[in-house]
């Protein structure tokens, strides 16, 4: 082969081709990206646009609220119980702080953290992050502090306004009123129970804002609704003076506890409702459970004579004893069922009323057991001494009873002088408002408001006949005469019983009066629990009944109640034989 035959085949084999791969692959991976793209779009655009849309109002949407500050708590006349008073606290933000050299002059930080108590590196060291934007420093300030804190001037640390909540009575309502957290929602009491009343809810605006923070377009408004205040059956005086008296049984008999209620009986109105030890709720340091919780609804305990009004009312209405009936007691002893029940001592034969003023066990349970069982059992459900008082007060316990088909004599005996159940000291209060005004039930309320219609439960003849019957209690030869009122006819029975632990009964008490006066009309109940007297008085003649005493009085006088039971001439001399039963 020539020489010149091999040259042109050696060009024609470089010779550049229309399209190399190299080009086609390029065109390939172009093509890919931009269709993937437009595919992308598209998707985004138009098949899910709504995570671009949120981005997007995340950046220019905002919601503002406007503040509202909670309702207000008064008593019955209007008595300020708890209150919302402005404040201020001190927030910051950690960017602006970075951006601005807010750290560069250490000396206001240590200032800074000097008045509101926090170590300077570990006030710092929660500006730190410069991407966050909000950080508490300190919560509800006093007007003194945020003042200092503003002359500070440190860039970033800022106040904002708040609202605390403020109780004037301090520990004499504290377990009732309850109190709110920091971020002023209730926690306890009347304020947790009625929270979203107090609260209400504020009008919110949601608005659209430039790249420069500026507002450009409202694009929603709502109403919010105004919290309301809230009026309390309570009367703040009665509440103060039960208060105080219950706080002096305890240094006087060396008590675990003490607690009281006060009932308008034709209302189902609680016009007291305390307990001893308290605390002060504006200041809850160091504050234990046991303090906090309200014992007049929530701790239950075997309420002992205090029923024994009960087997006489289930005997009188069934039929099984009359006004007239008389019941021998003799010898003071007798086995039930092959146990033991007993009283004090002979009594030999006694009609109803001797049965509740000497407080005979043997009595009650003879009439108990003339009483078929269901017809029993079922009038202490009708007389509230188990279930629900109608307050629906936080924590409030409906009583223990265990009610089963069957029960033996010795059980049925022993319910008829108060053990085998345990009440709280509102349901006891609730029995003794039906017998005060004639039988008629109502519920028991801690709101003012319209009274609720109430319903007879026991005939009126044999309401108004135990309460002449509880009368002898407080009179000469009864369980409780230092229970008298100076002036006025009072009725009323002791309770004293011993409370349960592990495997039967210990050395503790609990003492108990519960009382109706006036007599010839009565308005009020008070019950009176003096828990385990650690002195040598530990009957509830001796504790609860001078504690009632003192109580009622007091709400007597303040609630204009003229005397029925004698001449006022006559109510020194009685005030003084009244010293003289209370130790002076």
């Amino acid at each position: 082969m020539s020489r010149a035959t091999k040259k042109q085949q050696a060009e024609a084999n470089i010779a550049p081709r229309p399209l190399q791969w190299r080009f086609l692959l390029v065109g390939v991976v172009i093509a890919t990206v931009f269709t993937g793209l437009a595919v992308r779009a598209a998707y985004i655009q138009v098949i899910s646009p709504d995570q671009l849309i949120e981005q997007g109002d995340n950046r220019t949407l905002r919601t503002r609220t406007s503040s509202v500050h909670r309702g207000m708590i008064t008593d019955r006349n209007g008595e300020e119980l708890a209150v919302s008073v402005p404040v201020q606290t001190i927030w910051a933000d950690p960017k602006v702080v970075h951006d601005r050299g807010g750290l560069q002059d250490m000396r206001r930080w240590k200032a800074l953290a000097q008045v509101i108590g926090d170590d300077v590196n570990a006030l710092v060291e929660r500006v730190a992050d410069p991407s966050r934007r909000f950080v508490y420093l300190q919560r509800q300030v006093t007007p003194a502090m945020a003042q200092y804190v503003q002359k500070l001037a440190i860039p970033g640390i800022y106040l904002r306004q708040e609202s605390r909540r403020y109780y004037p009575t301090g520990e004499v309502s504290a377990q009732l009123v309850g109190f709110t957290d920091i971020d002023d929602k209730g926690i306890e009491g009347v304020e947790r129970l009625f929270n979203d009343y107090l609260t209400g809810t504020p009008d919110t605006r949601k608005i659209r804002r430039d790249a420069k923070g500026r507002q450009v377009e409202i694009l929603d408004e709502t109403q919010g609704e105004d919290p309301q205040d809230l009026s309390l059956t309570i009367d703040q005086r009665l509440q103060a003076l039960a208060y105080k008296e219950v706080k002096r049984a305890i240094q006087l008999y060396d008590a675990a506890s003490a607690s009281a209620v006060v009932v308008d009986v034709h209302t189902g109105e609680i016009l007291a409702l305390v307990n001893a030890p308290s605390f002060n709720p504006n200041n809850r340091r160091g504050v234990t459970a046991h303090r906090i919780r309200n014992r007049v609804v929530t701790d239950t305990f075997e309420p002992g004579s205090v029923v024994k009004p009960m087997a006489v009312i289930s005997a009188l209405e069934y039929g099984a004893a009359t006004l007239d009936t008389q019941i021998d007691t003799s010898p003071g002893w007798m086995r039930v069922g092959g146990s033991m029940v007993q009283d004090g001592k002979n009594n030999g034969v006694l009609d109803l009323r001797g049965i509740i003023q000497k407080s005979s066990n043997m009595g009650t349970s003879k009439l108990a057991l003339s009483v078929p069982k269901e017809r029993f059992i079922d009038l202490y459900y009708e007389m509230g001494l188990i279930g629900d008082t109608g307050t629906n007060l936080i924590g409030e316990s409906s009583g223990i009873f265990h009610d089963r088909s069957r029960w033996s004599e010795h059980e049925l005996a022993a319910l008829s002088f108060g053990y085998n159940l345990a009440v709280t000291p509102l349901q006891v209060a609730r029995m003794y408002s039906i017998i005060a005004n004639g039988g008629i039930k109502r519920p028991l309320s801690i709101i003012k408001g319209t009274p609720v219609q109430g319903e007879r439960v026991l005939e009126e003849q044999y309401a108004n006949a135990m309460v002449s019957m509880l009368e002898s209690v407080v009179l000469d030869g009864g369980t409780a005469p230092k229970a008298a009122v100076p002036g006025y006819r009072v009725a009323g029975k002791t309770g004293t019983s011993r409370k349960a632990v592990a495997g039967g009964y210990g050395e503790e008490y609990a003492n108990l009066f519960v009382g109706i006066a006036p007599v010839s009309e009565p308005r009020l109940v008070c019950v009176v629990l003096v828990d385990e007297p650690g002195g040598d008085l530990y009957y509830g003649g001796d504790t609860a009944a001078p504690t009632f005493s003192r109580i009622m009085a007091g709400a007597l006088q303040m609630l204009n109640i003229p005397p029925d039971d004698r001449p006022v001439s006559s109510i020194a001399a009685l005030e003084h034989q009244q010293e003289g039963l209370h130790g002076g």
